[in-house]
This record gives structure tokens, sequence and C-alpha cells, in this order.
């Protein structure tokens, strides 16, 4: 298909989002710029917007980003109630890197989580993309564990997993999901860069 024929479908796909779609990506922009900030609203925007994307993905087959959002929902769940928790220790939601215990965790999530998801999704769902389904959802994990633990590496983690999935996203008919996704790779490494500021002024 030619580049022209490229962007006509796009088109007319983004013609085509429905209005849960739609709401759903709002409320995911707000969250990440949210997180971008270290803001405690981040968890329940971003509760709203997994709720949403879990009756998405499951509707077009990506089953393994269905868990994510699920996964997505119980992290920000946790993540809020950490902060609420600690709010008066302000070290508790000190930003911090990885130590070596954190990417060895990191590590065990990513390839566990791909060998689970890919086993599964290929021999007991009517999946067509299993091994990208599963390479985006076990990064993905990974980044929103070490984002609930305010950990500056989480936007590396979170950003593999946002470039392989746009493609995915156009290629299953959710264009402004996938745009979102590219805004969410953007913010991403402003975040990174911010959250490295932030760092060197909790630490300085």
């Amino acid at each position: 298909m030619s580049l022209s024929g490229i962007a006509y479908e796009f088109t007319v796909q983004l013609m085509q989002t429905t209005v849960t779609e739609a709401i759903a990506v709002v409320f995911g922009i707000i969250s990440v710029v949210l997180a971008n900030r270290n803001h405690v609203l981040l968890y329940p925007t971003g509760i709203i917007s997994t709720t949403l994307f879990i009756y998405i993905m499951a509707s077009v087959g990506l089953y393994a980003e269905t868990l994510l959002n699920g996964y997505y929902l119980v992290m920000s769940i946790y993540g809020w109630a950490r902060w609420q928790k600690n709010k008066e220790n302000m070290s508790a939601v000190a930003i911090s890197h990885n130590n070596k215990t954190d990417w060895l965790v990191t590590a065990g999530i990513v390839a566990g989580g791909f060998i689970i998801l890919y086993l599964t999704l290929s021999n007991f769902t009517d999946s067509n993309v299993p091994l990208l389904d599963a390479i985006v959802t076990s990064f993905a994990w990974a980044g929103m564990w070490l984002l609930a633990k305010h950990k500056i590496e989480n936007w590396v983690l979170l950003n593999i997993s946002n470039a392989i999935a746009v493609p995915l996203l156009v290629y299953k008919g959710l264009p402004m999901t996938a745009l979102l996704t590219v805004i969410l790779f953007t913010v991403a490494v402003f975040g990174y860069f911010r959250w490295r500021k932030l760092y060197r002024q909790q630490h300085g």
C-alpha cells in the first residue's frame, strides 16, 4: 500500500473512533502528564483510563494488553494507597534510581512476563499477534512497577513498550490509541529528564 493509502486508512479509522476510546485516551493523557509532574492525581485519572482500556483491548483481541491494563489498574490503586499512606514521609515518595535488586526484579518481570504471555497467547487464544502483544505488555508491566516505586528508570521501560505498541495498535484499528501512545512516548522522554532533575533537587 502507498503512503497516501496508509494515511487514508488511518484517517478513516480515526473518524470511526468510539466515544469509549476517546474518553480513555483523554484520561490517559491527563494521567501521564501528572506522572511527569510527580503529582498524586496521576493515579485516579489512570484508574479511569485503564478501566476503559480493559474493555477496549479485549474487544479487539489484544489479550495481553487487556491484562496489562488490568495490571495498570491494580498498580495505580497500589501506588495511590502507598502515596496516601506515606504522604507525611517525603522520603517514601522521593524519586530514586534502580539499585541492583530493582534491576533483577525488573529483568524478572520482563522475561517471566514475556514467556508466560507468549506461550498463553500462542496456545490458548485466537491472537494473531502473540509475539508483539507479549513484548509490549511485559516491558510495560516492569515500567509500571517502577513508576509505583518512583524509580527514574520507569520511563525507559515504558518507552520500549510504547515504541513497539504504536504499529501494533494501528494494525488493530485503534489509531487514536496509537496517537495517545506517541504522545506518551514523547511525554516519557521529557519525564525521564524531569525526574532526573527532581532527583538532583531532592538529593542535593
